[in-house]
């Protein structure tokens, strides 16, 4: 059998587009392995009437909507290798399935790579997190941390500073402020801490000091990290697009890569902010460009019949 479309990835973007794939009458199968990047956090936050829904929960719901349209299948399986054969692609499971699909939409999303802190790992997803716009309301007026390594650390220490007045920049162990950088921060009652981080101290999640290698620990509640993005797709391909400056892949507006016939779309392009309505809305974006191309495809094929 020959699907129209295989969605790889089952977050906000893979079900958007399945979704707006199975109203539009295509047959689809979305794969999804149930690994995605925010199973750490027990609220997802800046979605529409889904606001502060567990991440799970947000599945469940958009897996009973899908359930609607008989054209979209599910299957809980990791891709292992997609090939583009003459004009289709041949999707291969772990378990040795092989599917036909005319067109392919690439949302697996991101892994983060966290520093190498000890505990991190406890706090992660509880009380730092790497997006102020997801999380930043939660945690508001407290005394915060940023903890940031490279080059985006002065934009993320300005983000949070929306949310809180106490506001202290870790470095872990790096020079990364230029005079003029360290003299802006200061100005606004910000202080940059420039020694590795020990460890970070607190219970069940909840930070409550971050204590630097010299013994110094300084109360924290919360706080933001930066971490390093990589792409979560782990399935060897023949596809050729190409990646960004960030690690994501590269798209037009249509949400087309530059190999015919492959779409990506979500944390997969990793080209802004990590929120779940952005990644619905480009996986809406990615099904329409599918529909558009097939529909074209249609055309074409009955002018020269």
């Amino acid at each position: 059998m020959i699907v129209d479309c295989a969605v790889i990835g089952g977050g906000p973007a893979g079900l958007n587009a399945a979704l707006v794939l199975g109203r539009s009458r295509r047959n689809t199968i979305l794969f999804d392995d149930n690994k995605p990047r925010n199973s750490v956090v027990s609220e997802s936050h800046g979605f529409i009437t889904r606001d502060g829904i567990n991440p799970q929960e947000f599945k469940r719901v958009a897996h009973e909507e899908l359930s609607k349209y008989p054209d979209v299948r599910i299957e809980k399986q990791r891709v292992h290798r997609i090939n583009k054969e003459n004009t289709l692609f041949q999707v291969e499971t772990e378990n040795g399935r092989i599917y036909s699909a005319k067109k392919i939409i690439l949302a697996t999303g991101f892994k983060e790579v966290l520093p190498d802190i000890p505990r991190v790992k406890e706090f992660y997803g509880k009380s730092l997190f790497s997006c102020p716009f997801c999380d930043g309301w939660e945690l508001r007026d407290r005394p915060l941390a940023v903890i940031a390594n490279d080059q985006r650390a002065l934009h993320m220490v300005k983000m949070v500073s929306n949310w809180t007045n106490d506001l202290i920049v870790f470095t872990n162990g790096n020079k990364i402020f230029s005079l003029e950088e360290q003299e802006l921060l200061n100005s606004y009652g910000i202080s940059i801490k420039e020694k590795k981080i020990d460890t970070f101290i607190g219970e069940d999640g909840m930070l409550n000091k971050i204590q630097l290698e010299d013994g110094t620990a300084v109360l924290r509640e919360g706080g933001f990290i930066t971490a390093e993005w990589k792409q979560a797709a782990s399935f060897d391909s023949t596809l050729k697009y190409t990646l960004n400056e960030h690690g994501g892949i590269e798209t037009d507006s249509w949400q087309r890569t530059n190999t015919e016939g492959v779409f990506a779309c979500g944390d997969t392009r990793i080209a802004g902010p990590s929120q779940l309505i952005i990644a619905a809305a480009e996986g809406s974006m990615a099904a329409i460009s599918v529909n558009a191309a097939l529909i074209e495809e249609k055309f074409n094929q009955e002018k020269h019949v």
